[in-house]
């Protein structure tokens, strides 16, 4: 069952993280978070102006909301819902790219190796953390975000 984290713009604009904490450290403290019925999901309530074309992503105030959220909690992707499009939007947060209404979100190709290398690093030390070394769920977000990965590397990682 996915938990909805529900943003205004107020929340935005003071960077105030405290309704994403009063979720998650609970479940840190519980050692819930791999729990596969822990899923994340973002409701924005930011207001704009109609003529104003831009996505949420492109808003500087939601953009550094997220970025906050992803310095405090870096491993945060790998509990997202997926399903629900939580991943791309978050990336979306996080790595610079173009939006097209034919294409999407067309991400800048080397800031998304970054990011998703980035992911993988820090997933898998958390697992680790967590006495986890199942690999499937990170080897599939880091599918979702568009590159194969050779076992190889999550081997060395977790080993």
């Amino acid at each position: 069952m996915a938990h909805t984290l529900k943003l205004t713009a107020d929340t935005l604009y003071t960077l105030d993280l405290s309704g994403a904490q009063a979720y998650i450290e609970p479940l840190i403290e519980k050692g819930n978070l791999l729990d596969p019925e822990v899923r994340i999901q973002f409701e924005i309530d930011f207001p704009r102006e109609p003529t104003d074309p831009r996505e949420l992503s492109e808003i500087p105030e939601v953009r550094l909301w997220f970025i906050r959220l992803d310095a405090l909690y870096p491993w945060l992707p790998y509990v997202l819902d997926w399903e629900a499009g939580e991943l791309g939007r978050y990336a979306a947060m996080l790595v610079p790219h173009q939006f097209s209404p034919k294409d999407g979100i067309r991400y800048n190709p080397e800031a998304l190796e970054i990011f998703v290398m980035q992911k993988i690093f820090v997933v898998s030390n958390w697992l680790r953390s967590q006495n986890n070394a199942q690999t499937t769920r990170l080897k599939f977000m880091t599918q979702m975000l568009g590159y194969e990965i050779e076992d190889g590397l999550f081997e060395l990682l977790m080993s």
